[in-house]
């Protein structure tokens, strides 16, 4: 995700990286954000909710706080190749368990400065943050798994000698 996220952010760096690395090739930014602007693709909701496999009020929930941004015809969402980038990347964050803000946060420091370098350094202690985090869980999870062997180990131990007793002392 590192070292997508500011390429997968808008489709046109997307594109850049593609083609740099596929073809060899420069193409500049202005060039590729006519190449997006000439893009007539757009989504529905329904389409972008079928396709992420979330509920269209988890979509709007998104567009409440920020994080998409869709045209409007009348009264219908018009969603661009940007937006359903930035679902995607709203999901994957969420996945691996960034809050919303911290998504918001990744997302727009691609626009504004410092820019890119920003972005990843701030990815990076986030994801440190993250990973921290996971192990201290893991070591809970780690502690819980041996108290319930230990008291399951208990209750056949003690299972097995009442079960060895005769019957009428079992009830005292």
């Amino acid at each position: 995700m590192v070292a997508t996220i500011g390429h997968d952010l808008h489709n046109y760096k997307l594109t850049f990286t593609l083609t740099s690395s596929i073809f060899g090739r420069h193409t500049t930014d202005s060039a590729l954000e006519t190449m997006q602007a000439n893009d007539p693709t757009t989504y529905s909701i329904t389409e972008l909710s079928k396709e992420f496999d979330v509920t269209t009020r988890a979509i709007r929930f998104y567009e409440d706080k920020g994080l998409l941004k869709p045209a409007r015809n009348g009264l219908t969402r018009v969603y661009t190749p940007r937006d359903r980038v930035r679902l995607k990347l709203v999901l994957r964050g969420k996945r691996i368990g960034f809050s919303l803000d911290d998504v918001r946060e990744i997302m727009d420091m691609y626009d504004s400065s410092p820019g890119e370098i920003g972005q990843l350094d701030y990815m990076l202690d986030k994801l440190a943050e993250r990973r921290a985090r996971l192990h201290r869980q893991q070591k809970d999870i780690d502690l819980t798994l041996k108290e319930l062997h230990d008291i399951e180990d208990q209750c056949r131990e003690r299972l097995a000698m009442m079960r060895k007793q005769p019957p009428q002392s079992q009830a005292s």
